[in-house]
């Protein structure tokens, strides 16, 4: 994070603010307020401070209830915080401190939409590595204070093997080729966090479900109907609670509810954070 702050300030800031640096008194003593414009969800907390004291250390921030990771804004104009230091730091931090925070909160709001969207079911919602980059470990933990869940960090801390591994490879054989797989990985001194394994249809289901070693098949781009047959077949096999159902590709505000009643235990979702609007929030001086 604070690599990325740093860059922020310096693409901002460059050789300085020319326009703070006409103030008769930039060193003085200043309040602003940090409001919310439009319903959404707090996250932020961890990051603001450290925003600001890239610009000055002496920098102080003072939450409200609302400006609290995960917090729901309902009615607005709401304060969130009130930030105090000197004038000329905190215009030139101005900029850079909404364009962290507005991102953070945008995409913790569309991850609690999906997530108030699938309650009651079984359920939940995960995000994916479609990330903005540099920002992947901040958006996960929006991701986080919206509710939803964190995938796989990256390449190198969960296997998911896709269909893109698997060309050429015909259905009937897909059992043993995954096997293969998964005994060199016994060999490896690497030990992921899960091992997941993408389906592209029901046959290829059925044989993933001969396969030990898998935690989780990914169902990418399968039907309603096709999602709940595989949850049959999958419940069917007795292996509810010892291997989870993924729905992924496409899923969208309007359909992740549906997607959820079929019964599979998880739907990932690029669109929350690589589709999310940023929350309107503004810095007011008192």
């Amino acid at each position: 994070m604070a690599r990325l702050i740093a860059m922020a300030k310096e693409e901002d800031l460059g050789e300085g603010d020319l326009t703070t640096s006409l103030l008769a008194d930039p060193t003085g003593q200043s309040e602003f307020r940090l409001v919310a414009k439009e319903p959404g969800v707090f996250a932020g907390c961890e990051v603001a401070p450290t925003v600001l004291k890239a610009y000055d250390k002496s920098i102080e921030i003072e939450w409200s209830s609302l400006g609290c990771d995960g917090a729901a804004i309902q009615t607005v104009p709401s304060d969130l915080a009130v930030i105090r230091g000197p004038l000329g730091a905190i215009l030139s931090a101005e900029r850079v401190l909404l364009n962290f925070l507005q991102r953070l909160c945008g995409v913790a709001t569309l991850t609690r939409r999906y997530v108030d969207a699938v309650a009651g079911t079984r359920a939940t919602i995960f995000d994916t590595r479609k990330t903005m980059p540099g920002w992947r470990h901040l958006d996960k933990y929006a991701v986080r204070c919206g509710g939803g869940h964190n995938h796989r960090r990256g390449l190198y801390d969960a296997v998911l093997i896709k269909d893109n591994h698997f060309v050429g490879v015909e259905t009937r054989r897909l059992a043993g080729i995954a096997f293969d797989m998964l005994n060199r990985l016994l060999r490896s001194d690497r030990r992921p966090a899960f091992v997941e394994v993408e389906a592209d249809d029901l046959a290829q289901v059925e044989e993933l479900l001969k396969v030990v070693g898998i935690d989780l098949i990914l169902l990418d781009n399968f039907s309603l109907d096709e999602l709940r047959q595989t949850v049959a077949l999958r419940d069917g096999r007795g292996l509810r609670g010892k291997l989870a159902l993924e729905a992924s590709g496409g899923i969208t505000l309007e359909t992740v509810r549906a997607v959820a009643e079929t019964g599979v235990d998880r739907i990932s979702a690029g669109a929350i954070t690589h589709s999310a609007p940023a929350l309107d929030l503004s810095l007011e001086r008192v």
